[in-house]
């Protein structure tokens, strides 16, 4: 027999097919563009609130590992003619241009690459914790992107990598960012998921208690990293052309406001948070634009959306200073619903 929590989770995956297939088919290409931004980032948010809002590690290091991911995948990608003529600064190593596979394969390598480097970094990194750890792994994030810029004969250097195959749409970014949140939430209610817990409620009371901290935290970190690759893969496909500056520290201190905003350790959170800072913000376009009030047209003021859109961020932090969901997920609010009208 199939629980009514199960039936609910059906149903929240079909509906979500259901309205991918309906904005690809009906919606409007700016639309659909926004919708495949905001899935490529739920992929981004749910798996960075894994390490960070789950285990409670303050880390720093999501624009690193998304870097790579875009950067394999980009290579694998570009076909070997369109190389050729894109490596302006030096000629790229031989290798580089037998790079070739198809988009599929290109995503999971660049995933399992991005896993592989966290599983490398897990032993050094978890030495420390809190701010320590912070300060590691944002310093992890400013390594690649120098690499990226000072290594020309594999990534082009400053140029960035054009040309790349624009294979990502609403169907693989909606469908592997349900495929993300269900990885995520099964590991959550899993016992490797109460283990993570314990180690962000209190890590030394879980070595007391038998708890193998290090493996929790390699787990959530490794996992963190392979979607964040498999994301900056989609990325690179969708945006057909990177660069060493769209992988800065900004790129983590979004998905930083995401998270915290949503709830930090709810995946329904970091869901939410995505669709009102992606989505919010490109919505609120219009106030950089002339406004016509009552008669009178205002002169176009660029940027103040995103003043706007802050103190917005500001009102709501105030007034839910855990996040929209806390550590809730929408599950957890239905029963409590449940239970109340009994």
């Amino acid at each position: 027999m199939i629980k009514k929590e199960q039936w609910l989770k059906i149903s929240f995956v079909v509906i979500t097919l259901w309205f991918i297939w309906f904005a690809n088919t009906h919606f409007d290409e700016y639309t659909v563009r926004i919708l495949n931004n905001i899935a490529i980032f739920i992929i981004l948010a749910v798996s960075y609130n894994l390490i960070n809002g789950v285990t409670g590690q303050f880390s720093l290091e999501p624009n690193g590992f998304v870097a790579i991911g875009a950067y394999v995948a980009a290579l694998l990608l570009v076909s070997p003619d369109a190389k050729q003529y894109q490596y302006a600064i030096v000629d790229p190593y031989p290798f580089v241009l037998t790079l070739h596979a198809n988009f599929v394969v290109a995503l999971l390598v660049g995933g399992a690459f991005a896993a592989t480097l966290a599983a490398i970094l897990s032993f050094p990194v978890f030495r420390v914790r809190g701010d320590y750890l912070a300060i590691v792994t944002l310093g992890f994030g400013f390594i690649i992107k120098i690499l990226a810029i000072n290594t020309p004969e594999v990534t082009n250097g400053s140029l960035g990598l054009n040309d790349i195959p624009e294979f990502s749409n609403l169907y693989w970014t909606g469908g592997i960012a349900i495929i993300a949140v269900i990885v995520v939430l099964n590991i959550i209610n899993s016992k490797y998921g109460r283990a993570m817990k314990a180690v962000r409620d209190d890590e030394d009371a879980a070595i007391a208690m038998g708890v193998n901290t290090f493996k929790a935290k390699t787990l959530a970190f490794c996992t963190s990293a392979f979607f964040e690759g498999v994301g900056g893969g989609l990325l690179a496909a969708l945006l057909t052309s990177i660069s060493p500056d769209l992988f800065d520290f900004f790129f983590t201190f979004q998905l930083l406001i995401i998270i915290v905003l949503g709830g930090l350790g709810s995946t329904t959170g970091a869901i939410i948070g995505t669709v009102l800072v992606m989505g919010g913000s490109e919505w609120m376009r219009f106030l950089d634009e002339p406004i016509h009030i009552l008669g009178y047209t205002t002169t176009a003021m660029p940027g103040m959306r995103m003043v706007v859109f802050s103190l917005i961020l500001i009102f709501i932090m105030l007034f839910a200073r855990e996040g929209v969901m806390g550590k809730r997920e929408l599950t957890d609010i239905l029963k409590w619903r449940k239970k109340g009208d009994k």
